[in-house]
């Protein structure tokens, strides 16, 4: 017998495999999402430096958010995901006391007050924290009860769900205000409600919108409204950013001008070009096959967030999987979206592409509960 042969039988070359899957699960960290993860930030960092205008002190602090957001995530993943599920309510709790607690002594930026700045802490918004605290209990609650939920399950889901969501309002931030509801309706759509409720609820919905804008919405959300159906109602005021945006987009091309050379970005054209309007920049100066390149680098990380969710032992996990990666998707296109004019401006930055602080760590807090509900428990590992 050859020594390949007894190796062979032996079941030597299989060790290292295994060996390597042993550590990956030991510091529960999940190599493919890991490495879509440090993809994304690379090519965020290099665009965000063009974006600001080669101010290396933006990149640098984006760059230590995005260290930071890491050893979150890394933090996050060792906790099992039992651990989530028994203290989901608290958690929420929590979130509903802090988002009072902004509005009382909340500190105001870019016209939303919706930071808090407590002594001895760093400023942060606690609507951020909302975005995973939401599906989490959506998820506890929905997990414990036959499915698909009946409609007084659904009713408390959707009480729980909009009273946060209400409270983020009132600090004008509609866009996390959006991002918190999406993040808890994703859960209740993966429950298996029934077509017929969805469809009911989009009815319902549209029939709403109008007394909505009379009656409820604020002037500057009316404006962002007016400004999508034409933007040049008003071309140096709210139309301003969506029209710069697609002079800019549509002048990269297919191949872009090249890196550093986008015209509309650095002539300050293009207002939050590091921030909102980042795809912007990265259009003109990368093109068509930037933003594609991009949008597979996103797919990646959003197939092997379905992959989690779907390999997911238990249905709690299941469910806030999916809400993670849905919430996730529905980021970037939402972004991209509204950058290129086919949704109103409402204020949501690209995922690991703008600059950000609490945004980008919040981000990685959901990475981190995905890789968590991977390596915990008996999923299988690909």
């Amino acid at each position: 017998m050859s020594s390949q042969d007894f190796i062979r039988q032996s079941g030597g070359l299989g060790t290292k495999s295994s060996y390597s899957k042993s550590i990956w699960r030991t510091i529960h960290t999940d190599p493919p999402l890991l490495v879509g993860i440090t993809l994304l930030c690379g090519f965020g960092l290099l665009v965000l430096f063009s974006a600001s205008g080669g101010d290396v002190a933006v990149v640098q602090r984006q760059a230590l958010t995005m260290v930071v957001g890491l050893v979150v995530m890394f933090i996050v993943a060792q906790f099992n995901v039992r651990f989530f599920r028994q203290w989901a309510p608290t958690l929420y709790a929590a979130g509903l006391g802090l988002l009072g607690l902004v509005l009382l002594v909340g500190v105001e930026a870019n016209g939303a007050k919706s930071w808090l700045d407590l002594p001895g802490l760093p400023s942060f918004q606690p609507s951020e924290l909302m975005k995973f605290v939401v599906p989490m209990l959506m998820a506890w609650y929905l997990a414990s009860r036959p499915l698909p939920p009946r409609f007084k399950h659904l009713f408390w889901s959707a009480v729980m769900i909009l009273v946060p969501a209400a409270l983020i309002i009132i600090q004008n931030d509609t866009g996390t205000a959006i991002m918190v509801t999406m993040s808890g309706i994703f859960v209740v759509l993966l429950a298996g409600i029934r077509w017929r409720i969805v469809i009911a609820g989009f009815i319902m919905l549209l029939l709403a919108s109008p007394s909505w804008f009379i009656f409820l919405a604020q002037e500057h959300q009316k404006n962002r409204i007016l400004t999508f159906f034409n933007p040049y109602r008003d071309p140096t005021g709210a139309g301003y950013n969506i029209i710069q945006s697609q002079i800019a987009i549509g002048s990269g091309g297919i191949y872009g001008k090249g890196y550093g050379d986008g015209a509309q970005s650095h002539l300050d054209f293009i207002p939050e070009s590091n921030t909102d309007f980042i795809l912007a920049v990265l259009a003109e100066e990368f093109g068509l096959l930037g933003v594609l390149f991009l949008i597979s680098m996103y797919l990646f990380v959003l197939v092997r967030g379905c992959y989690i969710a779907y390999a997911a032992n238990d249905t709690f996990s299941r469910l806030l999987a999916g809400s993670i990666t849905l919430t996730f998707f529905f980021y970037v296109f939402v972004n991209m979206a509204m950058v290129s004019g086919l949704l109103p401006v409402i204020g949501l930055p690209l995922p690991l592409m703008s600059r950000g602080g609490t945004s980008v760590v919040t981000l990685f807090v959901g990475f981190g509960l995905l890789m968590s509900i991977q390596t915990h428990g008996h999923n299988r590992s690909v």
